[in-house]
């Protein structure tokens, strides 16, 4: 039986339901409306079943710690499919799947998955609400966890069903925990029927569908048909001394500093800076009609990496994660507190680690480098109050970020939205715990979107450009990489709050005032262009981290367009004349 939870009743969803019950086979179906009173009631549950533990409630009220399976702690890339229609839609960079035979494959796992089981059903809202450029999901699953995460992190029940109205343009999205076991655990996106189907995991991006699968995967492979960008981005205000706003968006491998730029609070020398956080994770372009590309955040939630995050590194995280938080995976003190390596300088004495045993120096991490908190973003001290505009926030710059020890400069800009584009197409970054795999390989992740393009990477270029070139005032775009070493193994620059020196200089190049030396990979900063007061930083190591070595840049370029070949034939030409210009650029 389907119970309703608003008066409009909607057909198309009503089927959805009745057809995923008939396969799954639940024992209850539980319609989530997003209520705190529905909330507390699946919260008291968990705890009696052990899924959910009781942090302390002095120091950290209404949170809770989660401990995933240990086969289960990250996103199962090698596992996850895009099912197009037509293989050549998927392209090389995704794992393809001939739609009815996958689906098949899949529906063979979910029959009587539930039987046991109570079947809750979840309607959420990507974006504000009111928002022409939100969209409405449904996700089906056996996990209350789940449900928990999606009420953080999406605008969940009632208010998505009224956003939806008698529709049927919504995603659907089926999840079930099965057994948890890596032999039968896999993602299939349908993109020709906006479906996600997920088995076999409980960890954040393999079941929270609304997070990579759908507002990524998903919302690219409608982005290319309507003309508007779905992106693996953080979206930041900053606002200058005079009171002058700049929206920046950016774009970073996971782990690499993302969402401590996001909620960047500045240092004590940037006092008179205000930052404001529009998003951490994913952001939504549209073309607005000042010839300007405007950004919504779809999500409304934070699922962090915990390990590294503190009060130098991100203390609006540190202050959001007080209270109504979820943490997976961290290890806890006696006391009932999250912790995780690099919280503080010293662990704790008599700390339990993520396995739920006690953990003692040398027994490896206590918390699991692919950690997790989900909390809020209205908690952050520094949220910002345009979150929730229908139209978004216009963005003046937009920022690719690697991670290499080596041969990228601090900063450079690009010299136009095609040269941009390649910037980005380019990025380089070395591995980290978010995916299963080698940790520090140096890997192409283009846009720091390889693993959750939902299409062809090289339609996805085309697109780019496509967006940019018909807009008269697109953003400028930047590459940044606050990870060069020195020859000790040591950080150069001091990154963190400090990375906001950095920020300025792009906002002054933005409205025209900032200096910079034109170079064979782009515009960088002049000495005295880069803000260096008060750091402990020497010039000479300034001119080490914005050097441009012609001669590791022409062997990077080797590499390139190995990765440009492997791509085939849809490669845009105009990247293939970046690629020249630029190898022209260093042998001169």
């Amino acid at each position: 039986m389907i119970f309703w939870v608003t008066e409009m009743k909607n057909l198309f969803l009503e089927k959805f339901v009745s057809d995923v019950a008939s396969l799954t086979k639940p024992n209850d179906i539980f319609w989530c409306n997003g209520s705190e009173e529905e909330n507390e009631k699946l919260i008291s549950q968990m705890i009696k079943k052990g899924i959910l533990i009781k942090l302390n409630q002095e120091k950290n009220p209404n949170s809770y710690l989660h401990r995933s399976d240990p086969n289960d702690v990250a996103r199962t890339e090698h596992l996850t499919f895009i099912c197009s229609k037509k293989e050549d839609d998927a392209g090389p960079t995704n794992n393809w799947s001939e739609p009815n035979q996958f689906k098949a494959k899949l529906n063979n796992l979910f029959d009587g998955v539930m039987k046991t089981r109570t079947m809750y059903v979840v309607p959420y809202l990507m974006g504000p609400e009111g928002s022409p450029y939100s969209q409405v999901g449904i996700q089906i699953t056996d996990s209350p966890y789940v449900v928990a995460n999606l009420r953080i992190m999406t605008r969940m029940g009632n208010r998505a069903l009224n956003h939806l109205g008698e529709s049927n343009n919504f995603v659907k999205g089926v999840h079930s925990t099965g057994d948890l076991s890596p032999d039968r655990r896999y993602i299939g996106h349908f993109p020709e029927e906006r479906l996600i189907m997920s088995i076999g995991s409980g960890y954040g991006g393999n079941a929270l569908l609304s997070k990579k699968c759908h507002a990524l995967r998903i919302a690219s492979a409608i982005a290319s048909k309507e003309d508007w960008l779905a992106e693996h981005m953080l979206i930041l205000g900053l606002e200058s001394p005079d009171g002058e706003l700049t929206y920046i968006s950016g774009a970073f491998p996971s782990a690499s500093g993302k969402t401590n730029l996001a909620l960047m609070k500045p240092p004590e020398s940037y006092k008179d800076w205000k930052t404001s956080t529009i998003g951490d994770d994913i952001a939504w372009f549209h073309k607005g009609e000042d010839n300007r590309l405007w950004a919504i955040n779809p999500e409304a939630g934070f699922f962090g990496v915990a390990p590294g995050t503190n009060v130098k590194s991100n203390p609006n995280a540190i202050a959001s994660l007080k209270k109504n938080s979820i943490f997976t995976n961290v290890a806890v003190t006696t006391e009932g507190i999250p912790w995780w390596e690099g919280l503080t300088d010293d662990p704790p004495n008599n700390l339990t680690d993520w396995h739920g045993k006690p953990w003692k120096p040398g027994n490896g991490k206590a918390a699991h480098p692919n950690s997790r908190f989900t909390t809020s973003i209205n908690q952050t001290p520094s949220v910002s109050p345009n979150l929730n505009d229908s139209e978004g926030v216009p963005v003046s710059a937009m920022l690719f970020g690697g991670r290499r020890a080596k041969l990228t400069p601090l900063v450079y800009e690009s010299f136009n939205w095609v040269h941009g584009v390649f910037i980005g197409a380019t990025v380089g970054a070395e591995t980290t715990a978010a995916a299963v795999g080698k940790v520090g390989v140096i890997r192409r992740d283009p846009m720091a979107m390889r693993p959750f393009c939902g299409y062809h990477i090289a339609d996805y270029f085309s697109h780019w450009i496509k967006i940019g070139s018909s807009m008269s005032n697109p953003p400028r775009i930047f590459h940044v990489n606050w990870f060069r070493l020195d020859d000790n193994g040591e950080f150069i620059w001091p990154g963190f709050g400090d990375n906001i020196r950095v920020l300025k200089w792009i906002v002054d190049r933005v409205k025209g005032r900032g200096k910079a030396i034109k170079t064979p990979i782009g515009y960088i900063p002049t000495p005295d262009a880069l803000d260096t007061k008060d750091l402990d930083i020497s010039s000479n190591d300034l001119d080490e981290i914005l050097k441009v070595d012609n001669t590791a840049w022409l062997e990077e370029m080797e590499v390139i367009r190995e990765f440009f070949t492997s791509l085939g034939k849809k490669l845009p030409n105009e990247l293939w004349d970046e690629l020249s210009n630029l190898e022209s650029r260093l042998k001169s």
